[in-house]
């Protein structure tokens, strides 16, 4: 099948079974914000899993290479983006897969039923409130911030779509954990498991990837830091995996 790539669109390698994606600077490219929640996502075989705010698509394509889901729904707002996730799905040959949905997440109940996803995996948009954008319409802002949906209709959403045990991962940034923690707990979903990223072992975190279980008992794990650099530009061991890259002396990124 012939994928149409249009002018300002670039093919990225993912490093996963071969896989690949569309992206378009112009608009708004996947960060390792993605990346790691989708390796930090762990679901069962069989396992139905939603992905809110896909953007492109990188989570569930990305999961559906380590992960032996029975299948992934992503909901998308901007429909360009979904429209390239669409293509990069194809191009994937993962149609019978991963389905891409137009929709907004506000309204995520009325497009899936309620109760029925074993898990919900969002990278959402991080900033409150327009404060400083040119352009509050522009694709960047609305992935940026929180202009078309905020933390507190993710969280509610996926409370709604997940059946009881089920599980919501998050990567968000950890200025707002206190926020997250109590709006999980309002929607009856427990913290279980939590990680925080520093770009360096003696720097402070700027991501934190979170767990939560519907219906869980209280009781939350905290595992060892993920430290993204051992040097400037040069990942740890431990992210080179995650990204599916072997580490070469002096290989910078």
């Amino acid at each position: 099948m012939k994928i149409e790539i249009k002018p300002q669109e670039r093919i990225d390698e993912l490093g996963r079974n071969g896989y690949r994606i569309l992206q378009d600077p112009d608009r708004f490219c996947f960060g390792m914000d993605a990346v790691l929640l989708s390796d930090f996502a762990t679901v069962k075989e069989g396992a139905r899993v939603i992905d809110f705010c896909t953007g492109t698509g990188i989570i569930p394509i990305l999961m559906e290479a380590r992960t032996k889901a029975a299948s992934f729904e992503a909901l998308e707002i901007q429909e360009e983006s979904a429209d390239m996730a669409r293509r990069s799905v194809q191009m994937n040959q993962l149609e019978d897969k991963i389905k891409i949905i137009t929709g907004d997440v506000t309204r995520s109940s009325e497009y899936f039923v309620k109760g029925s996803y074993d898990a919900v995996t969002c990278n959402p948009p991080y900033m409150i409130g327009q404060h400083g954008l040119v352009n509050p319409e522009s694709p960047k802002a609305i992935a940026r911030h929180e202009i078309l949906c905020t933390l507190e209709d993710v969280i509610r959403e996926a409370a709604g779509l997940l059946k009881q045990q089920g599980s919501f991962y998050l990567v968000h940034r950890p200025f707002r954990l206190a926020e997250i923690m109590n709006l999980c707990t309002k929607y009856k979903m427990e913290p279980k498991r939590m990680r925080m990223v520093h770009p360096y072992i003696n720097k402070e975190p700027n991501m934190v990837l979170l767990q939560a279980v519907k219906g869980g008992k209280p009781r939350l794990s905290v595992e060892a830091p993920l430290i993204v650099y051992e040097s400037p530009g040069v990942y740890t061991e431990e992210i080179y995996e995650i990204y599916g890259m072997e580490k070469k002396e002096n290989n910078k990124v």
